[in-house]
C-alpha cells in the first residue's frame, strides 16, 4: 500500500514558477516508477511526466517539456515536479500516481493556477 499527498501548488502569474512535491507512505514507495498528471476544469486528466524507480529516466509530455522537470529523493519518500515558464494553460489540478503491474495508487491532488 502507498499512500500519497501532493502539496506545493498555488497561484502564479505567467512566466512564474512552482515546486510540487508527492510525499509517500510506506518502504515500497522506491520500488515505484511515479508519474504525475494533470486535470483541468472540464477535461480528461492528462498524463505530464514520469520518473523511473532511481530516478535516471524521465519522461514527459509535449506541453511540459523543456519547463517541468521530474526528479525523486527515495530517501524521502518524496518525488518533485518542478515547472518553470508557467503558462495559463497549466492551470489544473495536478496529481501523482504511483503505478506497477496491477498497483495503482493517486494522491488528492494540488491545485495549480496560472494567471495570464
Amino acid at each position: 500500500q502507498v499512500q500519497l499527498v501532493e502539496s506545493g501548488g498555488g497561484l502564479v502569474q505567467a512566466g512564474g514558477s512552482l515546486r510540487l512535491s508527492c510525499a509517500a507512505s510506506g518502504r515500497s514507495f522506491r520500488t515505484y516508477p511515479m508519474r504525475w498528471f494533470r486535470q483541468a476544469p472540464g477535461k480528461e486528466r492528462e498524463f505530464v511526466a514520469a520518473i523511473s524507480v532511481n530516478g535516471r529516466s524521465t519522461d514527459y509530455a509535449d506541453s511540459a517539456k523543456g519547463r517541468f522537470t521530474a526528479s525523486r529523493d527515495n530517501a524521502k519518500n518524496t518525488v518533485y515536479l518542478q515547472m518553470n515558464s508557467l503558462k495559463p494553460e497549466d492551470t489544473a489540478v495536478y496529481y501523482c500516481n504511483a503505478h506497477r503491474g496491477e498497483n495503482d495508487y493517486w494522491g488528492h491532488g494540488t491545485q495549480v493556477t496560472v494567471s495570464s
